[in-house]
């Protein structure tokens, strides 16, 4: 499988070598939406909803400034619809023609990104977006090797038929996806909903602010008359090279992972382009921490300290590949703001999932990572492989 082919060196060559023989300009958009810095927020919520693009390029007189993201936005639930867009502008790293597809994916997924600009000089030249790498791995042979369930998170959060569109919205907001399924009550997924239905489906003229949108989902309304229907799901046993051939061919990027239909874990294209940005060449274990919000990157090296203090017992077991690290900030209303951290492990032929919740970010990092050292000590002690199908 593919996951065993990253501990054979010889073969891990053979399969960045398929990834970057494609080239950024191949892979790129040159027919991309653009908003002006002087542009309002409602206006380029506008463009996000008509072209399907997450992060809008602002541009000023033909310069590049930076990005307008649409998840930034929703954070930001006191942001007026009347604010400039100049004051909502977000940096985001720059590709080039010459970067290698494995460091174009490494910058995705290290920054959370969905799309990100190719530039010539001061000018965009075109944009790389997810579903441009997804395509890349539908058509890689090897990555038809690897199962879904060694890739999907799970247990999944998932909603309700009968939730109401809040507790949807408040699923997103946590877990920082614009999409979850939706389940009935045996378990059977039977649709999908996203922060696209949900705001498109309360937005009103008269809304000033996100947090309009937020209270209007207080309403008695459940997601029985929203969520989409017959969705694009996966089986868990199903290939990798199968789920992006589905999502590439469909424009998703979430699939839920059934076995008799019965939700059991989701996979998206981030999943995807982790593996590809796991096959990038480097000397020494690649550790990545992305999604820090400004106020918290000050806490950057002293959570590095953290990982690596328990990464040095780990690597005393098993010769860890790489850990990528993704913080989601939320219920950011008061004083303190909660955090949920979610880690996956490549070690060597295995890929480990975590997730931790709490309200101080050092200390639960810490707590991740001593989780994170637990359980390889109990891989080694009991020697089962990971993420074994539940009977």
């Amino acid at each position: 499988m593919v996951l065993k082919d990253l501990e054979d060196p010889r073969r891990l060559s053979m399969l960045r070598s398929q990834i970057d023989a494609n080239s950024v300009e191949d892979i790129m958009d040159s027919d991309f939406p653009t908003v002006d810095p002087e542009d309002r927020l409602s206006d380029a919520l506008l463009v996000m909803k008509d072209s399907n693009y997450q992060e809008i390029p602002v541009m000023e007189n033909g310069s590049y400034l930076g990005v307008i993201s649409y998840t930034s936005v929703l954070k930001k639930r006191n942001a007026n619809m009347e604010t400039k867009v100049k004051n909502m502008i977000k940096g985001v790293p720059m590709l080039s023609l010459t970067d290698k597809i494995t460091m174009v994916s490494e910058a995705m997924t290290g920054n959370n990104c969905r799309q990100l600009p190719v530039m010539s000089g001061k000018k965009v030249i075109g944009i790389v977006s997810r579903n441009a790498l997804v395509d890349i791995a539908s058509k890689i042979k090897a990555l038809g090797e690897i199962k879904v369930w060694e890739l999907m998170t799970s247990p999944v959060k998932r909603a309700g038929i009968d939730d109401m569109l809040t507790d949807a919205y408040d699923i997103m907001t946590e877990l920082d996806t614009l999409t979850i399924p939706v389940v009935d009550h045996n378990e059977n997924v039977v649709g999908v909903v996203g922060m696209k239905e949900i705001i498109d489906n309360n937005w009103r003229d008269d809304t000033k602010t996100i947090g309009d949108i937020k209270k209007r989902l207080k309403a008695e309304v459940t997601l029985r008359s929203l969520y989409v229907s017959s969705p694009i799901v996966i089986g868990w046993d199903d290939t990798v090279k199968n789920a992006a051939e589905l999502m590439v061919k469909n424009d998703i990027s979430t699939l839920p992972v059934i076995e008799d239909n019965k939700l059991v874990g989701i996979l998206t294209q981030y999943d995807i382009i982790e593996v590809i940005s796991a096959c990038r060449e480097r000397e020494l274990m690649f550790t990545q921490i992305s999604g820090l919000q400004d106020d918290d990157k000050n806490l950057r090296e002293t959570l590095f300290d953290i990982i690596g203090e328990q990464m040095s017992k780990i690597s005393k077991i098993y010769t860890p590949e790489s850990l990528m690290l993704h913080v989601t900030r939320y219920n950011d209303d008061g004083d303190s703001a909660k955090y949920s951290l979610t880690a996956r492990l490549y070690l060597k032929s295995h890929v480990m999932s975590y997730k931790e919740v709490g309200w101080d970010l050092p200390q639960t990092t810490l707590n991740l990572m001593k989780k994170i050292t637990e359980s390889v000590m109990n891989l080694k002690d009991t020697k089962v492989k990971f993420r074994q199908r539940k009977k």
